[in-house]
């Protein structure tokens, strides 16, 4: 979940002041943590408790997520998932927004198979983004976080995402000039995950999802998650990013990280 949450802290400056560079500072003195790093947060407690037999899955994340939500309520949530925190009766809203997949990577991390990745991702996102393009999205990321954790190479990952998900007919490069503000799953997801295929390094990665502008914070969540799975996470970042976290945070991070342990090298 680190990772997410680098991405996350790293774009939270450039999502309404996009920069079209991966030549920018990675931590500003003004980044903060988002909407993006509670809900990751949220659901890694919630499948925490499922795992330790605390209630069923969406019961879980629909309780985590809605206690957390309220607590930090200034986070960013869009209006559509605002109104759900904060329902007396939450139903899903048929959102294909990028909500869905930039809060899934612990599923990846917990799932110990495949099909478990896939069925919890869907579990935990179902409660608020039912619509098909918003499953997709959680599924696609929360699949590619899990093949990276277990030691796939870049290329079959790849491999597995377009077989499966989305073509990636595109480069950064292509794209970075026009690529606007686009806050839907099928406009955000694709291209966090191209930014990690296009990567060398864990740095690299987020200074290329940062790079192409757009949702900065929500691409950045994304891209991060996968990879820090697939190349392990610099221990100055992971330490740095921790500093924005209020001691609350930190400590359901540090819960979760008790039982998966990330990769930091």
């Amino acid at each position: 979940m680190i990772g997410a949450i680098i991405g996350d802290i790293v774009g939270s400056v450039y999502e309404f002041n996009n920069i079209k560079t991966k030549d920018f500072e990675l931590f500003k003195k003004n980044c903060f943590f988002t909407d993006d790093t509670v809900m990751t947060i949220a659901i890694g407690r919630a499948l925490l408790d499922w795992k330790n037999k605390y209630g069923e899955l969406p019961d879980k994340a629909k309780e985590s997520m809605r206690k957390l939500g309220r607590i930090y309520p200034n986070a960013g949530y869009g209006h559509h998932f605002y109104r759900w925190l904060f329902s007396d009766d939450p139903k899903p809203y048929g959102s294909y927004g990028n909500g869905a997949s930039m809060r899934v990577s612990a599923c990846g991390v917990v799932g110990k198979t495949l099909q478990e990745v896939i069925d919890i991702s869907r579990m935990v996102t179902e409660i608020t983004h039912d619509h098909p393009d918003g499953i997709k999205a959680a599924e696609a990321t929360a699949v590619a976080v899990f093949l990276a954790r277990n030691g796939k190479s870049k290329e079959e990952i790849q491999k597995h995402i377009i077989d499966n998900y989305y073509p990636l007919d595109f480069t950064l490069d292509g794209i970075r000039k026009d690529y606007v503000f686009d806050a839907t799953a099928l406009g955000t997801t694709p291209q966090a995950l191209k930014a990690f295929f296009e990567s060398t390094c864990f740095e690299d990665a987020i200074r290329c999802a940062i790079s192409i502008g757009g949702d900065s914070d929500t691409i950045g969540a994304i891209t991060g998650a996968v990879a820090g799975a697939y190349y392990g996470i610099p221990r100055e970042q992971s330490d740095k990013a921790r500093e924005y976290l209020d001691d609350f945070l930190l400590h359901l991070l540090e819960d979760f990280e008790k039982a998966y342990p990330p990769k930091i090298i």
